[in-house]
């Protein structure tokens, strides 16, 4: 058994890639992939440098873990300026790191990519040549740290054990509870927030809109540079960072039209006013950008969340992901969840402090947990 390194994706084996692709979660897709390579929205200047680890054993791929060499923290929703702060006070580099996740992309899924047809005593062998490997590469590379964002649970255990000190973090998820028919779902919810649902949806009516849900052969390029548009003009609004360009909107709209769903909303002319783009796989949906081109009541939530439950819902899709952050979110039915992180800082005494902080953000987070449980906004 052995660990190639590679620079690329499309230097990988696409077949022997496609194995070891999540079954719910699409953004280690390989065209996901591609398509940040493709438009440089990682690589070159951007602050994300990719290296991909390939475990083989007798020219069979069984498994991968995507890295990336970072120069700054944009891009991750995990937050460590304030440790990179404290490096640079004592007069250490935190950067360059070490970091296993999807660019951009706030979204839980599997880190530790294995196919899925091995048995968990060869999946540990896999895992553990993976992250030693992933070490090296830290030592090579002189990194500060290593981290893997947006980790499963079920993946945990094995950062962990390997020494990583697991970090929890707070998003709000939509689960769907076997309802047949979106009006299922207002009824869980009590009177208060059924009756805001319901009125939100009816005043936007009025604002003569056309809602449209669009995936697969329905989508074009024309969707892609409106999408493009919105997203960019969402971060002007908001002094954002534009990580991605129409490049990679294109490319996406290309090559994983049947795993997309964009929502789109025109006014009387017909002319696009908004949109939200939303990835979904198996049984997984993910909201992702968003953006409008004039302000209309109650917009964002019919785009961004209503009419992806409604998705949800029609496809027996059983989460919905709607992005990080969003404490508005909860009146709407998406309830509180723990995220996690896992960390492995190299410098012994920042390590020490770094996991007596985690400690202290845990505990705080859990009575936040207990707060936000006790304004569940469904029917007991």
């Amino acid at each position: 058994m052995r660990v190639e390194q590679l620079f690329s994706v499309e230097h990988a084996d696409e077949v022997a890639w496609r194995a070891l692709e999540p079954r719910d979660f699409p953004f280690f897709d390989f065209e996901f992939l591609c398509a940040l390579e493709r438009s440089g929205s990682v690589g070159g200047a951007s602050g994300w440098s990719p290296v991909y680890l390939i475990c083989k054993d007798e020219g069979r791929t069984l498994g991968a873990l995507c890295l990336y060499l970072k120069t700054d923290s944009y891009g991750e929703y995990i937050f460590d300026w304030e440790w990179a702060r404290a490096y640079r006070e004592y007069g250490l580099p935190y950067y360059p790191k070490l970091v296993a996740a999807v660019p951009f992309t706030p979204a839980t899924g599997p880190k530790l990519l294995v196919r899925p047809d091995i048995n968990k005593a060869c999946r540990s062998v896999v895992t553990r040549a993976l992250l030693d490997r992933a070490r090296g590469l830290g030592d090579e590379r002189d990194v500060s740290s290593l981290h893997a964002l947006f980790l499963p649970e079920r993946e945990l255990d094995d950062f962990a054990q390997y020494g990583f000190t697991v970090r929890h973090s707070l998003q709000f998820h939509w689960h769907n509870r076997g309802y047949d028919a979106f009006s299922d779902y207002l009824d869980a919810l009590e009177g208060k927030r059924r009756r805001q649902v319901a009125r939100e949806r009816r005043q936007l009516g009025g604002e003569g809109l056309k809602i449209e849900r669009l995936t697969g052969e329905a989508l074009g390029n024309k969707h892609a540079a409106a999408m493009c548009r919105f997203y960019l003009g969402t971060l002007e609004r908001k002094w954002g960072v534009p990580y991605l360009n129409e490049a990679f909107f294109s490319e996406i709209f290309r090559t994983m039209s049947d795993r997309i769903l964009l929502v789109l909303a025109r006014d009387e002319a017909g002319w696009p006013v908004a949109g939200a783009l939303n990835f979904y796989k198996g049984k997984a949906l993910y909201g992702r950008y968003w953006g409008a081109t004039e302000k209309r009541r109650n917009l964002h939530f019919e785009l961004c969340y209503y009419q992806a439950i409604e998705f949800a819902i029609e496809r027996r899709v059983e989460l919905f992901e709607a992005g990080a952050q969003g404490e508005h979110k909860l009146s709407r039915g998406f309830l509180a969840a723990l995220t996690y992180s896992a960390h492995e800082i190299r410098h012994p005494g920042f390590r020490h402090a770094i996991e007596r902080y985690i400690a202290e953000e845990k505990e705080l987070l859990a009575r936040a947990m207990a707060a936000y449980d006790r304004h569940d906004p469904y029917k007991s």
